[in-house]
This record gives structure tokens, C-alpha cells and sequence, in this order.
């Protein structure tokens, strides 16, 4: 549906831009935004591979099982269903490790095999399980320590300052990922007064 809201978007900018007489402004537009995507795209390839190496060094130096041992008290209560030794819950953790570092792009292959193995658990139900909501709530509102994308972009761009961002995005995140919990158990509590 989204595609076919850009293509008539796109579509009736190109028709307005011919009846207007701006079609040489339109075309140039189109070819100038094309190399500035391409521009940006390389620069951020370079700031993704940089930050995938270190959680491959982290993984590696067993930064990430700390992690993971160190927030798993904490995941488990968030995830009441799953058992605490179930893959579903590493693939979370990883997810959520990913999301804090800015890494999106590398965040989201984890959270895909987190949602299998959470689908597994529900015996491959298609309505979404508990579990499944609370972790699409978390992955949305993805708590970030290091904004790495929007950093990039911003020194792409040659911002004075790329880094002045994070605390606001800490802040900013934080909030969100606290009352996006609060919302998912508000309703899953209600949901489970109305039934008792």
C-alpha cells in the first residue's frame, strides 16, 4: 500500500511539474538527491562496519554474554513466558544490544529470529503472543546509548558537533521505551482483569 502512495505521490509531482513548466527543476532534483543518496549511503556503509566489528570484537571477547548474563534478571521479567534458558531470549538480548548502539541494519536480523523462535513458543500461531507485542514495544521505542546512524549522518553533512545529540537521544528513548512498557502492561493487565 505504502509503495503505491509514493508512486501516485511521485506521479502527480512529475504531471504538476510538466503543466507548470518546472520539469528541468524536477529532473535536476531527481539526479542531484540521486548522488547525495549515493554519498550518504557509502559513508554510513563505512560507520556500520565500523560499529559491526566492534560487537564482533565484543561478541568475541565475551562483552556481550556479560551483557546478557548481566540484563537477563531483567529480560526474564519483561518476558515472563519464555523459559529463561530459551534461544528466544538471546536473540532479544542481542536485538536490544544492537538497537542501544544505534545499529538498526544489524539489529534487525536478530529481532526477525527472535520473533521465529517466539512464534515456536506459540505454536506457530498467527496471532501475536504476549511476548511478541512487549518486544515489538521495545524494538520500536529501541532505548539508544549511541545514536550511530544519525550520528553518521551528521557527519556527513559536516555537522559542528555530531556527537551533541546523544543525550537528548538517551533521554528521548528512555522516556519512550518506559511509557511504551507501561502501555503494554497497563493493557495486558486490564485484559486479564476483564477475563477473571
Amino acid at each position: 500500500m505504502i509503495n503505491w502512495i509514493w508512486i501516485c505521490m511521485a506521479a502527480i509531482g512529475i504531471i504538476y511539474a510538466m503543466f507548470s513548466g518546472n520539469m528541468e527543476a524536477v529532473n535536476e532534483a531527481i539526479f542531484e538527491s540521486a548522488a547525495q543518496a549515493v554519498t550518504l549511503a557509502i559513508g554510513l556503509i563505512s560507520i556500520l562496519v565500523f560499529w559491526l566489528g566492534m560487537m564482533r570484537i565484543a561478541e568475541e571477547a565475551g562483552i556481550l554474554r556479560g551483557l546478557a548474563k548481566l540484563f537477563r534478571p531483567i529480560i526474564s521479567k519483561i518476558f515472563p513466558e519464555i523459559p529463561k534458558d530459551h534461544p528466544a531470549l538471546g536473540y532479544i538480548l542481542s536485538n536490544l544490544t544492537a538497537n542501544m548502539f544505534g545499529l538498526g541494519n544489524a539489529a534487525t536480523p536478530l529481532g526477525i529470529k527472535a520473533m521465529e523462535e517466539m512464534k515456536k513458543l506459540h505454536n506457530n500461531s498467527d496471532t501475536a503472543s504476549r511476548s511478541m507485542i512487549t518486544f515489538l514495544i521495545l524494538n520500536t521505542t529501541g532505548l539508544t546509548l549511541i545514536p550511530t546512524t544519525v550520528i553518521g549522518i551528521r557527519m556527513q553533512y559536516e555537522s559542528a558537533s555530531p556527537t551533541e545529540i546523544v543525550g537528548v537521544t538517551l533521554l528521548v528513548t528512555g522516556i519512550g521505551t518506559i511509557a511504551g512498557l507501561a502501555i503494554d502492561r497497563l493493557f495486558y493487565y486490564k485484559s486479564t482483569w476483564g477475563k477473571s
